[in-house]
């Protein structure tokens, strides 16, 4: 039988680039659009931390973590928002469940 929801956790790297407002811009779009496609929602901004490896020449990010329960087909669309917007470095989607 198909799952109706599962917990995921979301972890995305925001561009060092961005100015505070923009960077809380990101936060607050990706937040929003979490509590409208899902429950239980929580978001834990990390802040700078240096990255493992240079991406796009830089040597930092703002990383931010969300947990959110939701059906299988958001993380999809989740993941398809994460690629096309400007400012996100790297994203990575994980259903906790597994």
């Amino acid at each position: 039988m198909a799952k109706l929801s599962a917990n995921y956790e979301a972890v995305f790297i925001i561009d060092p680039r961005k100015n505070e407002e923009d960077t809380a811009a990101l936060v607050e779009k990706f937040k929003t659009l979490c509590e409208s496609n899902a429950t239980q929602v929580e978001v834990d901004e990390w802040g700078k931390r240096h990255l493992a490896y240079p991406i796009e020449d830089q040597t930092e990010g703002h990383y931010v973590r969300m947990t959110f329960t939701a059906a299988p087909a958001f993380p999809a669309e989740l993941d398809r928002i994460f690629r096309i917007t400007d400012g996100i470095l790297r994203s990575i989607i994980v259903c906790l469940d597994e």
